[in-house]
């Protein structure tokens, strides 16, 4: 047994430094020795109605009534779509809106007001339950030409003001309110805000260093207001305190595209770490898979490969874990929203 766990060890590592000759990534420190988690996928989960189609899977959350919101990226603009639990269209949130245009990120606060995260108009918008606009953050630049590139490694950080954003990617709250903004692709840092978007104050520049980003991709809280960041390009996970210091680095599972928090008096936090969206075939055998952890960083399990069938996942940007182990999963390179179910050997949920 021994040597079989040795000889499989020794080839994970031996295909590792093959695939990074090729240009891949490697596969997940945790990746060998975390429990397979057992999943079923709902087959044909979203209804649309005719004429109607999902674009790029960008965004995906709940609210307290289980009712599903999309912010997809469609052929002509971002468009924000709620569906019932059972995944029955029922209406669309503010098409045409001006703050729409390339969308990363929807997110549903304790009060079931909906947030969505524009990377292409470097905006942050909150709607009421009922779909009207409550709050803008940030502003849409006024120069036409598209998104802005994402600077090079080596050039130099674009200063930082209080109240504009560049390609934010994603929005979180703690229980006082306070606003938490992942910033993004082009500023590298965190910024908190109190409930009424009054800047607090920011962490982080590009770089590798604790406290620095790589895109911070996707941002989580925990019941005790910690921060929890998917710092992508650095391939780890940053934990920060609610007043933004560092306070742990989570770098064993992989590349974090998105992070989800649990509900709960015991939280878990998920991770997908998933391939780049081009579509690197010498990716796939290395990433596709989300892990489930302890918030102190301990992986229970992992579940999931890269791929578009059922069961499979084609680059998670989102996921929403309203559920411990009834998650909803939106994906960019299947252009779909799956809804997934885990059977844990032990069930961890508590009543």
């Amino acid at each position: 047994m021994k040597r079989g766990f040795g000889s499989a060890l020794f080839l994970l590592v031996f295909a590792a430094a093959a695939l990074a000759q090729q240009g891949a990534p490697p596969p997940a420190k945790a990746f060998a020795t975390a429990p397979e988690i057992s999943y079923d996928s709902v087959p044909n989960f979203l209804k649309l109605p005719k004429g109607l189609y999902l674009g790029e899977g960008i965004g995906v959350a709940r609210n307290s009534k289980g009712d599903v919101f999309v912010y997809t990226r469609g052929g002509e603009a971002s468009r924000l779509f709620e569906f019932d639990p059972k995944g029955a269209f029922v209406r669309e949130i503010g098409k045409g809106l001006y703050g729409f245009q390339m969308a990363h990120a929807v997110r549903v606060d304790p009060q079931d007001n909906i947030w969505v995260v524009d990377e292409g108009t470097d905006m942050v918008i909150k709607f009421t339950p009922d779909g009207r606009v409550a709050m803008t953050m940030g502003r849409r630049p006024e120069l036409a030409g598209g998104v802005r590139a994402t600077p090079p490694p080596n050039a130099p950080p674009p200063p930082a003001t209080p109240y504009r954003f560049g390609r934010p990617t994603d929005v979180a709250w703690d229980a006082a309110g306070n606003i938490f903004i992942s910033d993004g692709y082009t500023n590298s840092r965190v910024v908190k805000y109190d409930k009424n978007g009054r800047y607090i104050k920011e962490i982080g520049t590009r770089g590798t260093e604790p406290g620095q980003f790589n895109t911070p991709h996707s941002i989580q809280t925990d019941a005790n207001g910690n921060v929890y960041v998917a710092d992508r390009g650095n391939r780890r996970i940053q934990v920060l305190t609610n007043d933004l210091t560092v306070k742990g680095v989570y770098d064993n599972v992989g590349a974090p595209w998105a992070v989800c928090i649990t509900p709960g008096p015991h939280q878990y936090l998920y991770s997908s770490n998933s391939y780049p969206d081009n579509n690197n075939s010498r990716a796939l055998n290395v990433s596709g898979e989300v892990y489930k952890m302890e918030l102190d960083g301990t992986v229970v399990g992992k579940f999931g490969k890269a791929g578009k069938q059922l069961k499979e996942f084609s680059t998670i940007h989102a996921m929403d874990c309203r559920n411990e182990n009834d998650l909803v999963v939106g994906e960019i390179t299947a252009w779909r929203v799956q809804k997934i179910q885990l059977h844990p050997a032990v069930q961890t949920s508590r009543r």
